[in-house]
């Protein structure tokens, strides 16, 4: 599989698009019965931001997940389409199988780990999402965007799970870096210390670094903007 980074040669449309936030915001979810998904996303951990209710013909529930700018809405005549019908919904962690326990935790049915078969993301293990031939287990050698493990709403809408804990070189904006949640930090911060431990043993003969925070930091800006790591 090969992966094209496309960008505009243009310098006018980079500009504009430079000035011009565009946040992606809202997914709507086809549900059929709107208080048991209310009870399902509320289990998943997720945060309930709205619950309207006109009293007639329209109703709106929307969920927020942990550390995500981008909701969910479902309820209803909120979408036409059918229920069950919204499939390869992606959520990204940085952490595959500590999200797989939690939700196991809370009830909620989800597959094993899996990765795709030898870069192959083509099959008919699970039509709609990435890495739908699947192999048991996550990437072996653990490489970003290689690990996924995924779940179902009541109604069969489908969600997949992610690994990234590094993005491909201009997949972010290089002069912003944040964290999801504390877990996400937190896992940003190990990386960082093993790769230092291998630091001061490689390059500083086992001595003690007296600029580690300095080096932390650059470790995990450049891990998160997909930059070269210090060595």
């Amino acid at each position: 599989m090969s992966i094209t980074e496309v960008r505009s040669d243009n310098a006018t449309d980079r500009a504009v698009a430079a000035k011009v936030d565009m946040k992606f915001e809202i997914v709507v979810i086809p549900v059929s019965d709107i208080d048991r998904a209310k009870e399902f996303y509320g289990r998943l951990g997720w945060r309930l931001d709205a619950d309207y209710d006109n009293g007639k013909d329209f109703r709106v529930i929307q969920f927020t997940p942990p550390g995500s700018g981008c909701s969910v809405i479902f309820g209803k005549n909120v979408t036409a389409a059918a229920p069950g019908s919204a499939q390869g919904l992606y959520l990204i962690v940085s952490d595959i199988e500590a999200i797989r326990k939690e939700l196991l935790s809370r009830g909620i049915q989800i597959s094993q780990v899996f990765h795709d078969a030898g870069g192959v993301y083509a099959g008919t293990d699970e039509p709609y999402l990435f890495g739908r031939l699947r192999v048991s287990g996550p990437d072996p050698e653990h490489r970003s965007y290689r690990s996924f493990a995924s779940f179902h709403d009541p109604d069969g809408n489908g969600w997949l799970f992610q690994e990234i804990t590094s993005r491909l070189p201009g997949r972010i904006d290089s002069a912003t870096t944040t964290f999801a949640s504390a877990n996400d930090l937190a896992s940003a911060l190990r990386r960082a210390e093993a790769a230092h431990g291998e630091h001061e043993k490689n390059v500083l003969g086992g001595k003690r670094d007296e600029n580690w925070p300095e080096w932390y930091a650059a470790y995990m800006v450049a891990e998160q903007a997909g930059t070269e790591l210090p060595t």
